[in-house]
């Protein structure tokens, strides 16, 4: 008997349009503030640019696999990712979710004026972990980041922190919890080789436990030794979408990277 496969996220020909104020005089002229009074009730003000940020892309994730966004820079893999999590609005089409999506990015927020340790309980709060269930996992997540392997950093503001140091803690936080879909947004990038391997780890454990796994980052090995299936973006368009090396390397052979 076929083993039933359960959608996690389902992209139907999404469209994603931004929308920029390039009035002459700049935004808070009196010139831009008129022409968007004119433009009101017409259609698009006058002075407002469209960037047509993701074109018509459809695709199925389902539970337990791990899908690298591949691209150039301004290909849509971030903005795809935002609409994902519902923090962008669709211009056309719809993205269907099957339980509650988390985003983790090299921005993710955290306050930089209050000490690693109460970031750790923020961020797990906002994540819906219980205070108890912090309490249980606080030390595996400080040991994760390795942020106290050179002083007891943790008990610092967060803005004494490097970004490197800042990333890691983020990753961990997130990385404390099963999730149903978690898409990591480059916030890899800034962590060293040691912490990549562990992040690494730590995806295909979340896989393991029934989770989607979407990353997108400029480092075609940490794809390969994550991801069995890659999305490949150029202009908002998605090109192609199939196993991780067949799709890595039509990847390669046509960017040069």
């Amino acid at each position: 008997m076929a083993e039933t496969r359960i959608p996690t996220v389902i992209a139907d020909d999404v469209h994603i349009v931004y929308r920029v104020n390039g009035a002459a005089g700049g935004k808070g002229s009196a010139t831009a503030a008129l022409s968007r009074m004119v433009g009101r009730g017409k259609g698009e003000p006058r002075g407002v640019r469209k960037v047509h940020a993701v074109r018509g892309v459809s695709f199925t994730a389902y539970r337990g696999e791990a899908i690298g966004l591949i691209g150039t820079n301004g290909s849509g893999k971030s903005t795809l990712l935002r609409a994902i999590a519902g923090l962008l609005p669709t211009e056309s089409g719809k993205v269907y979710t099957d339980g509650q999506p988390s985003l983790l990015g090299v921005n993710a927020a955290l306050m930089g004026d209050l000490t690693g340790e109460r970031n750790v309980i923020l961020g797990g709060l906002a994540m819906g972990m219980s205070r108890e269930e912090i309490r249980e996992r606080y030390q595996d997540i400080v040991d994760f980041s390795g942020i106290n392997e050179k002083g007891d950093f943790i008990t610092l503001p967060m803005r004494t922190y490097s970004s490197g140091m800042g990333a890691r803690l983020r990753f961990s936080i997130a990385a404390a919890k099963n999730h149903d879909v978690l898409m990591i947004d480059e916030a890899l990038a800034t962590g060293d080789r040691k912490f990549q391997i562990r992040s690494e780890e730590r995806i295909r454990e979340l896989r393991k436990e029934a989770g989607t796994v979407f990353l997108v980052t400029h480092s075609n090995k940490s794809i390969k030794d994550t991801c069995d299936r890659v999305l490949w973006l150029e202009k908002g368009e998605l090109l192609m979408d199939g196993p991780t090396d067949e799709v890595l390397k039509a990847y390669e052979r046509e960017t040069g990277k």
